[in-house]
């Protein structure tokens, strides 16, 4: 898989193709959006979703964590869609998997299960941001950002659309890179994607075939 290496503030990061972020220096993997449970609230819901997207979820979030061994693990928001349902425990058993690493959660507006669940597999919750050297991780993409800060979130869900030579489109999952912020990609499989259009001076990276392509 291609990676693509920036710094952000100084700080050296590295985008990956599984739509997630590495620290270097700081061994931290970061993750925006998962939505675990989103599939199986559907199915109850009578919507015919299948469950692939599950396993599928299960099995980035094992890889990259066997490939990085990171010390912490930290999930912009929105990790869990809505009420508790199997998956979650799920999530348990690679928690209890990876003992050494920290899983840790800022909490999004998806996030609704009552602390005892986390606490119960081990989650530590950041109510609204945590800072990381000058990186200020939050969900929702800050407005305003303290001079100095570099701002990592989620939420958004980004997506870039592109158009080919005979007026075919698609839209990809991407990071869109502003001044003093990154907007992360949904790491989870059943998450939709919101267009972005970047403005004068920001750049998107699309995830696609397993690599991350700078698209400005």
């Amino acid at each position: 898989m291609n990676t693509l290496r920036l710094k952000f503030k100084g700080e050296p990061v590295t985008l990956l193709p599984e739509k997630a972020l590495w620290l270097t220096e700081l061994k931290t993997l970061v993750i925006a959006d998962v939505h675990w449970g989103k599939i199986d609230h559907f199915r109850k819901a009578g919507i015919p979703v299948p469950l692939k997207g599950n396993d599928r979820n299960i099995e980035l979030l094992i890889s990259l964590i066997n490939r990085y061994k990171p010390k912490r693990l930290i999930f912009l928001g929105d990790l869990f869609h809505s009420r508790y349902n199997g998956e979650w425990e799920t999530l348990g058993q690679v928690k209890r998997a990876f003992a050494h690493c920290s899983f840790e959660l800022i909490i999004g507006n998806h996030d609704i299960l009552s602390e005892r669940q986390y606490e119960r597999h081990k989650i530590l919750l950041h109510p609204e941001r945590l800072q990381l050297n000058d990186l200020w991780l939050t969900h929702e993409p800050l407005k305003e950002i303290p001079n100095g800060l570099f701002n990592l979130a989620g939420h958004i869900h980004p997506g870039a659309h592109l158009v080919g030579a005979g007026k075919q489109s698609i839209t990809l999952p991407c990071f869109h890179l502003k001044e003093n912020q990154c907007i992360l990609p949904a790491f989870g499989s059943f998450t939709g994607l919101a267009r972005v259009k970047p403005k004068p001076g920001e750049k998107v990276f699309v995830v696609a075939d397993e690599k991350v392509i700078a698209m400005n």
